[in-house]
């Protein structure tokens, strides 16, 4: 398997903006997105248009990313994460017509800095990840989780806090 190092000064690949020393393996589908300085991209991942992802993330394979959501830096995604996007998803509308992109609502999603999340997890659209927070294995998040919060289960309740320091 091959990955593709930038070393130079942010560049531009496939409407990318993409950091120094971004390391990204095979198999990966990003456009239009933002990736900061020293953060590595496993293999098959898709980052969507408008995306962020700070500096020194590391993004595990399998990781789908959509639309809206903002990773800061330092965050850890474990492998087969899954971000949501829309709260009510449909094929087609009303009069069976398939949706367009005026035909639903983008729901942003903020995942603040210093965050880990386990492996399998999902995170639904419209929530924020304080700083520090850790999400368990398989944990489907459906509201906020404050900073230094540990979050387990489906739905995920907070069963901790770690200390700060």
């Amino acid at each position: 398997m091959e990955t593709v190092t930038i070393n130079t000064p942010k560049q531009s690949l496939n409407n990318v903006t993409i950091g120094e020393g971004v390391k990204i393996f095979d198999f990966v589908n990003a456009y239009g997105c933002t990736i900061g300085d020293g953060s590595k991209v496993g293999a098959f991942v898709e980052i969507q248009k408008g995306v962020t992802i700070g500096r020194n993330c590391k993004i595990s394979s399998h990781t789908f990313i959509c639309e809206g959501v903002h990773i800061a830096d330092r965050v850890f995604v474990g492998h087969g994460v899954m971000f949501t996007n829309d709260l009510f998803p449909r094929a087609t509308r009303p009069d069976g017509q398939p949706q367009t992109a005026d035909d639903w609502q983008l729901v942003e999603t903020h995942i603040e800095e210093g965050v880990s999340i386990g492996s399998n997890a999902t995170i639904i659209c419209g929530i924020t990840i304080g700083a520090h927070a850790m999400i368990g294995a398989g944990a489907v998040v459906t509201k906020d989780i404050p900073p230094y919060g540990v979050a387990i289960g489906n739905p995920a309740r907070v069963i901790k806090t770690i200390n700060p320091e």
